[in-house]
């Protein structure tokens, strides 16, 4: 791990970046107090695992999850894993990834609305 200051971030980003891919993140300071970290996830699910560890919605969303469960509203291993077998058989997966019928879903907040 590394300590930079925003001001050499900004001057050096790319050897910043092969930086955090190959000896881990950088921590970016600004006036000596850090700001952000420059990290090189190692595949897409590693991705995923950071973007989604801090999204506001997400972790709202576990918040719920876990005090459903705590009041013994939720289902268990095998009723959880037979119902998303179901739902995924109702639903294969298109090409290119897409499961189901495009109609039933929502929108992409930053894609345009579809005619």
């Amino acid at each position: 791990m590394r300590i930079a200051s925003l001001a050499e971030v900004k001057a050096k980003l790319s050897a910043f970046l092969d930086e955090a891919g190959n000896s881990g993140p950088v921590v970016i300071t600004r006036n000596g107090r850090a700001v952000a970290v420059l990290l090189a996830p190692s595949d897409d699910d590693d991705m995923e695992r950071l973007l989604l560890s801090r999204s506001p919605r997400f972790r709202a969303l576990l918040s719920k999850a876990r005090s459903s469960i705590e009041a013994g509203q939720g289902i268990g291993h095998a009723e959880f894993w037979k119902g998303a077998s179901d739902r995924a058989a109702q639903h294969p997966v298109e090409r290119g990834g897409r499961r189901g019928p495009r109609q039933n879903r929502k929108p992409c907040k930053s894609a345009p609305a579809a005619r």
